[in-house]
């Protein structure tokens, strides 16, 4: 039954017009790979495509981070996305922030399998306050386990803060607007 699905999704890209970007090309030679019986190669094209779908979701999750204090930069980690594989999937964004005090990074994940197995844990007041101490920033609890903190945002978008000063690290996430975090991806 899934062979009439795939089918139907390949053939409505195709249906709505020739498009020169990389990911209807994907999913055009998926399709082209299927109807001739070859169903590795259609594979191949899906998961490409869908390594290309979560390299734009995770692009889109890089503007929640917190833009640098002043007397601060920020820096991407453009490597960290590529290990998000071996994570469970998903997407994922990191930043190294540095200049008025020791550096710092912040992490997020999204839509991964590690996430959602932490979300028992973040994701209940009484279990946070059982692991550590409890920081507040906007509404948002953070659990801080030795100066690493980490929240779950919609149980499904884990922020993690971790290597810096207390203070630096908090007045960087206090920039962060949450309820739009859980929005991201919607």
């Amino acid at each position: 039954m899934r062979t009439p699905l795939i089918t139907s999704a390949l053939a409505l890209v195709l249906a709505t017009g020739a498009s020169a970007d990389e990911v209807t090309d994907t999913l055009n030679a998926a399709l082209a790979a299927y109807q001739d019986g070859d169903v590795q190669y259609a594979l191949d094209e899906i998961a490409y495509a869908t390594q290309l779908l979560n390299e734009m979701k995770a692009d889109g999750l890089e503007g929640y981070l917190p833009a640098p204090l002043d007397g601060w930069t920020m820096a991407i980690n453009e490597e960290a996305a590529a290990n998000i594989g071996f994570m469970g999937g998903g997407v994922m964004v990191e930043a190294e922030y540095s200049g008025g005090g020791p550096s710092f990074t912040i992490t997020m994940m999204a839509d991964n399998q590690m996430v959602m197995s932490m979300a028992a844990l973040l994701g209940n007041a009484q279990m946070m306050a059982a692991m550590g101490p409890i920081e507040r920033v906007n509404r948002q609890s953070f659990l801080n386990q030795n100066g690493e903190l980490s929240s779950l945002v919609g149980n499904r978008v884990l922020i993690q803060a971790a290597g810096g000063n207390l203070p630096d690290m908090l007045a960087h996430l206090e920039m962060m607007d949450f309820r739009d975090v859980e929005d991201f991806g919607r």
